[in-house]
């Protein structure tokens, strides 16, 4: 019989040990797939389960004030779950892993002090394996193993094992963890992004339509049936546009307008009353951007025209756009009551601030110059890059 020297015996525990952490890399690996932080969860159990050879698995995330926000199984069946009153609250065992942070290892649970038993329904338990999912200072949660296949107790190799499984798990719950906060943050931009859509055009929409039936209602019972026909389309128009907002496939109109066609269905979209005399002087050529920016563009012109028509008390508005030194500039002037400027510059008003937050996108900025009772002038200047 060959007997192994010290070099082989080496060599042999080198490539035991590679091929199980090969394993594991395999198995969190699949579990790092899943598709959000819960199915990972039960992946990371999954997985364990199957390397360590047992019956039971189970791993519980803790909620930081010694209760769990997740617990999840392997190797219990979904009727068998179903029958269980409650899940585990953070006490015995499971909170003894939690508070001390470190390995537990029995052979029957049930002689340990820490053991609080079972509920009802709930699948005979004996041997027992727990290590915490940490990585420093920072506990990402808890891995329960319970009943070898072979009948066997748990060993230091299992131990070993088991806590090598845990501190890969760890890279990989964190992983889920900061998917999940990044598409927080992502719906709360994509909530901010639409906000700022829906007030700068659909609402300013909606502002003219108001204003037009406002001019009807004041003319009581004289007014024409195509008028009312002019503000029902409008109505739908803007129903339409919100459908298209709240689904995220609003179209770009903006894709084959030229810059004044553009300037143009703004105006005739805020439906500004006879009163008010526009004058657009604006190149009949195409944007020098892609769409999306040039549409960024439009809204804050939008905002600035939808202003004057509502607050300015003007008589005459003008827009005009043009190329300066590589910048495109708009300026929308009125002849109405103006204002104070610094009142504007400290104003918190949505308006104003998505004004100067879609040019800043785009590294360009918004202007006011007003006086009382001498008109304002609003300049949205952008570089062209």
């Amino acid at each position: 019989m060959h007997r192994l020297s010290s070099e082989e015996c080496h060599r042999f525990f080198m490539n035991t040990v590679l091929s199980r952490i090969k394993e594991i890399s395999s198995a969190v690996m699949y579990a790092a797939e899943a598709s959000d932080l819960e199915a990972v969860l039960v992946r990371i159990a999954e997985v364990s389960k199957e390397l360590a050879g047992t019956k039971y698995a189970a791993l519980g995330i803790p909620d930081g004030q010694g209760g769990l926000t997740y617990f999840k199984t392997a190797g219990i069946s979904a009727e068998d779950y179903a029958k269980i009153p409650h899940l585990p609250k953070g006490h015995g065992l499971i909170g003894a892993i939690m508070t001390e942070q470190r390995a537990i290892r029995l052979l029957h649970m049930k002689d340990d002090a820490r053991s609080v038993g079972f509920p009802e329904h709930h699948p005979h338990m004996d041997s027992f394996l727990g290590v915490p999912i940490i990585v420093g200072q920072h506990l990402f949660g808890m891995l329960y193993l319970s009943d070898k296949v072979n009948g066997e107790p748990f060993n230091d190799d299992d131990q070993m094992l088991v806590e090598t499984m845990a501190g890969f798990a760890a890279l990989t719950i964190a992983g889920a963890q900061l998917r999940e906060q990044q598409s927080r943050v992502n719906l709360l931009e994509e909530r901010e992004r639409i906000g700022m859509e829906l007030h700068d055009g659909v609402i300013q929409s909606l502002y003219g339509i108001g204003i037009q039936v406002d001019i009807m209602r004041k003319q009581g019972a004289s007014v024409p049936t195509g008028k009312l026909n002019l503000v029902v389309d409008s109505l739908n128009d803007v129903i339409e546009d919100i459908r298209r907002f709240i689904t995220n496939l609003r179209q770009h109109d903006s894709d084959q307008l030229t810059i004044r066609e553009c300037l143009n269905f703004i105006k005739e979209r805020l439906h500004p009353p006879q009163t008010i005399l526009f004058d657009i002087d604006a190149p009949d050529t195409p944007p020098p951007f892609t769409p999306a920016v040039f549409e960024s563009i439009c809204l804050i012109a939008n905002e600035a025209v939808s202003n004057a028509i509502r607050h300015a008390n003007a008589k005459q508005v003008h827009i005009h756009a043009e190329v300066v030194s590589s910048n495109f500039l708009i300026t929308i002037s009125d002849d109405g009551q103006g204002f104070n400027p610094e009142n504007a510059n400290n104003q918190t008003g949505l308006g104003l601030r998505n004004m100067q937050q879609r040019a800043r996108l785009y590294g360009g900025e918004v202007t006011i110059e007003s006086e009382e009772n001498k008109g304002t002038r609003l300049t949205i200047k952008i570089p062209i890059r």
